[in-house]
């Protein structure tokens, strides 16, 4: 195995991975975002930024916008991709994390994978010479971290005096946005239910980092606390895929969590409304809401392309 780029200074992204949003610094965040920007304004410029390249996406998990943004990046970019599916490798099972590594690493450019066990995408990247893209794991989702803050700067402009709440389950993408929040300096509350809050870790890690860069981490119980004020109210799904049979009882506990007219009138005026999709409609969210002019839940998908082939042309080019 060939080894990755051992620092940030030579190459910069280059050749490296891509399976948290602490795996990047703080200026390396911003010149991506500022990359997918200039990417969204200008694409026919980047037709043949990575020709001839190959991207491997491994889905271990049900995908509409992950397989659709990466599948259309890279032939925007010039380049490829191959669909794996269980029924392909079954990886972990029918063949090693390793092997599949050190198999793909000969064949393709890059890798993608959406999988369940956040240590299968690490395992991935630590065996694989090539660059390996978190696409989802049950800890973190760091493209859509990426995507939302693109959104976030595109509809507010700065990060400077906003509140970005989020409220519900303390999920993978909680997770994310907590480590993304803290590197870029924003001031972001989480309000969740005692014994559904993010990765204790990823916590302490956000909380670190925030000493450092100004960043605001508040943690609360009440959604209302939490939206008070906010200039961006996100939330997700209650139930996330590999929770089905707590449905019932997550849907008793979040009930308060529910992102309709009477919460959403905390928040500051002007101020947008976020979901990572896909929506459960009368859950997490009412129809008046993302449906509502606040609403950019679509141009957050929208952007998951421009980041995402940001994302790529960083770690793949030549």
């Amino acid at each position: 195995m060939t080894p990755k780029p051992a620092t940030r200074k030579r190459g910069g992204l280059r050749g490296r991975d891509f399976c948290s949003i602490d795996d990047c610094a703080a200026s390396e965040i911003r010149s991506l975002l500022a990359l997918a920007r200039t990417i969204k304004a200008r694409p026919r410029a980047y037709r043949r930024a990575l020709d001839g390249k190959i991207m491997a996406l491994i889905f271990e998990k049900p995908s509409l916008r992950t397989r659709t943004t990466f599948t259309v990046g890279i032939k925007q970019l010039g380049g490829d991709s191959l669909l794996l599916t269980p029924a392909d490798i079954n990886i972990g099972k029918r063949e090693s994390v390793e092997d599949v590594a050190r198999n793909l690493e000969r064949m393709v450019s890059g890798i993608m994978i959406r999988t369940f066990a956040h240590a299968i995408c690490t395992s991935l990247a630590d065996h694989a010479s090539i660059p390996v893209i978190n696409g989802l794991t049950d800890r973190e989702h760091p493209c859509q971290a990426m995507a939302d803050f693109m959104t976030i700067l595109e509809t507010k402009r700065s990060l400077r005096g906003l509140k970005i709440a989020y409220v519900g389950d303390g999920n993978n993408v909680a997770n994310s946005l907590l480590l993304a929040a803290a590197k870029l300096g924003a001031a972001f509350t989480l309000g969740t239910p005692p014994a559904y809050r993010p990765d204790g870790a990823i916590l302490a890690r956000a909380r670190e980092i925030a000493a450092a860069t100004g960043a605001r981490i508040d943690l609360v119980d009440d959604p209302v606390e939490a939206v008070r004020g906010a200039g961006v109210v996100y939330t997700d799904t209650w139930t996330s895929m590999g929770q089905e049979e707590e449905a019932v009882l997550r849907r008793k506990v979040f009930a308060p969590y529910q992102v309709n007219r009477a919460l959403f009138a905390y928040a500051a005026s002007g101020a947008v409304f976020m979901h990572c999709l896909p929506a459960h409609r009368g859950e997490e969210v009412t129809d008046e809401i993302i449906d509502s002019p606040a609403s950019v839940v679509f141009q957050q998908a929208e952007n998951r392309l421009h980041v995402q082939k940001a994302i790529m042309l960083e770690l793949l080019r030549n």
